[in-house]
């Protein structure tokens, strides 16, 4: 498995200017929907809009987690997770919600990353399923995500 998997989604594209965007970007997207159009899913076992901003929350709260320890710790070692069985549980939550929350640690990061030093940026940290990367992957890795599900989120948006 290569080191981030989302590099394809972010090319180019400064991380940082993707990660400060993509919460309005979502607003822009789902602005005009209903909660019916936001709740609907494509597919059976793919997600809703809903679900996907659920995911994101998620998964912004242990990219905070990440980053934090890859810059208290020396060399640490990530912890995987399962999306989809995270995502079992995500018809407990609303848009709304979700949304906020995503919003609000996405803002804690963002601060956070502010803070960041060139050296911190090299600093080692270990995923055990895609091998050792610096703490600046991870950003990365954060820049690509988001592409990927705002790609989602508005070919499900333009599908009324």
């Amino acid at each position: 498995m290569e080191l981030n998997p989302y590099a394809k989604f972010l090319g180019d594209a400064e991380p940082l200017t993707v990660l400060t965007n993509t919460a309005e970007r979502i607003r822009n997207f789902t602005t005009p929907l209903t909660a019916v159009q936001i709740n609907r899913q494509p597919a059976p076992g793919k997600w809703s809009i809903c679900e996907i901003v659920s995911h994101l929350a998620d998964t912004e709260t242990v990219f905070a987690f990440r980053l934090r320890q890859t810059l208290a710790e020396d060399h640490h070692i990530i912890q995987p997770f399962d999306q989809g069985r995270w995502g079992e549980r995500y018809g407990a939550y609303t848009f709304d919600r979700a949304l906020a929350l995503f919003e609000s640690a996405r803002n804690w990061n963002l601060r956070l990353l502010n803070t960041v030093t060139e050296a911190d940026r090299r600093r080692p940290v270990t995923h055990p399923e895609r091998g050792t990367m610096t703490f600046w992957t991870i950003v990365e890795t954060m820049g690509g995500h988001d592409i990927n599900h705002l790609l989602q989120i508005e070919r499900l948006a333009a599908n009324k």
